[in-house]
């Protein structure tokens, strides 16, 4: 068994190292700022593999050994990019590579595309960065403490900031060139008030089953109503405020409050969990959408209004401190923080006495956010936050209130 699973293992890295030289090729030739595909996004496998070669007809038993031993031993990306290539070979390959790898909130990695949108783990954090590019109001969310030297950074998921009118949205989308709702890539938006003070998270599929066939129900309608260009869904998750804060000192600290609809307070009590979905929306029916359509608004549906009566999750900034010496607000990032910003903050839960939380969960920090460079940003968020929850919650920190500052 050793000498067919390394012989297995060798063609898999051949294959891996093949698309690697490809990459790196074109690094060559443009700039990596510019570089904009990610290993998470498995494009080869977007559409259903076909079975065929060599691989796919290995035994149940002798596939399951090699896909747990890969999985195993690829511990961190790029090497991590294994398991994509695994799950793009054909249909039982995927089937059984999907069954392996657990969600981040059990082994706190980030593999697949729906782990974007899967809670993170509870003891430790998924630590991110974000890069800001202000000539094309463009955000991206890399995997990692820092940005690496070798221009080797995993891309998680990108944002492109939109002024309009009445408000301002950043469309978030797994690949940073392609920002259309319309797209498969496409996985939600943020929208902003006229004030840019109240902030609205859509997401592009629901967390519940509820939802879920109220998204049904919905994505029929939308297709008669709605042009082509506009996604059947978008589902709201999650309300974000900014209190005007007066203070005697300039600058004061902004406070924050969060309500997730989509995440119930009893997930953060005993016993309880956040939602984890599996899968992602299947794309749309392209019949029922080539026939022409009239142009109406966008449908939103609200989570909190589906049906559900669990009280949602409140997240609150953690209150800094006033620091004579330095003349400034303070907070403690343990390091994760090197410049100074009104932007940054610390997210902890809300909640009333009469839910009993315990002090340790009361005082931990769910999501922070903070400057390490003129555009470069940090971001680590744990349970029950997901990476675009979290990133989403970031974004609003990039939009100018005036209310705020």
């Amino acid at each position: 068994m050793d000498m067919p699973f390394k012989k297995i293992v060798r063609e898999l890295r051949e294959v891996k190292d093949g698309i690697g030289d490809i990459l790196r090729k074109g690094a060559e030739r443009n700039h990596w700022s510019n570089r904009i595909r990610s290993d998470i996004v498995p494009y080869v496998a977007l559409s259903d593999p076909t079975e065929q070669g060599q691989w796919a007809n290995l035994p149940p038993k002798v596939l399951l050994d090699i896909i747990r031993r890969v999985e195993e031993s690829e511990t961190s990306w790029p090497a991590r990019s294994v398991i994509v290539f695994c799950a793009s070979v054909c249909r039982s390959w995927r089937k059984i590579t999907k069954e392996i790898v657990k969600t981040p909130e059990e082994c706190g990695r980030l593999t697949f595309p729906i782990s974007l949108k899967q809670p993170a783990p509870c003891e430790s954090p998924i630590q991110c960065f974000i890069k800001r590019d202000k000539a094309n109001s463009v955000y991206r969310l890399y995997f990692g403490m820092t940005p690496s030297e070798n221009e080797r950074d995993k891309l998680l998921l990108a944002a492109k900031k939109i002024r309009r009118a009445t408000s301002t949205d950043f469309v978030i989308s797994l690949a940073a060139d392609d920002f259309s709702q319309a797209s498969n890539t496409y996985v939600g938006k943020l929208r902003s008030n006229f004030v840019g003070t109240k902030f609205t998270i859509y997401d592009s599929q629901p967390s519940s089953e509820t939802a879920i066939e109220h998204g049904r129900l919905c994505q029929s309608f939308q297709a008669k109503k709605v042009s082509p260009g506009v996604p059947a869904c978008n589902y709201r998750v999650a309300t974000i405020s900014y209190e005007l804060n007066i203070v005697r000192r300039p600058k004061g600290p902004r406070r924050i409050h969060c309500t997730m609809h989509s995440i119930p307070f009893s997930s953060i009590q005993e016993g309880g969990s956040a939602p984890t979905p599996t899968l992602f929306p299947q794309s749309f029916d392209e019949k029922s959408l080539s026939a022409p359509l009239s142009k109406t608004k966008e449908l939103a549906i609200d989570i909190s209004s589906s049906g559900s009566s669990q009280e949602p999750l409140m997240l609150k900034n953690k209150t800094p401190w006033w620091n004579e010496k330095m003349h400034s607000w303070c907070l403690n990032f343990k390091g994760r923080v090197m410049v100074a910003s009104v932007k940054t903050f610390q997210l902890l839960a809300a909640g009333d006495p009469s839910h009993n939380i315990p002090v340790a969960e009361q005082d931990k920090v769910i999501l922070q956010f903070g400057r390490i460079g003129k555009d470069s940003f940090t971001m680590d968020y744990r349970y029950p936050l997901s990476a675009f929850q979290a990133f989403a919650i970031c974004l609003t920190s990039f939009d100018s209130k005036p209310a705020c500052e």
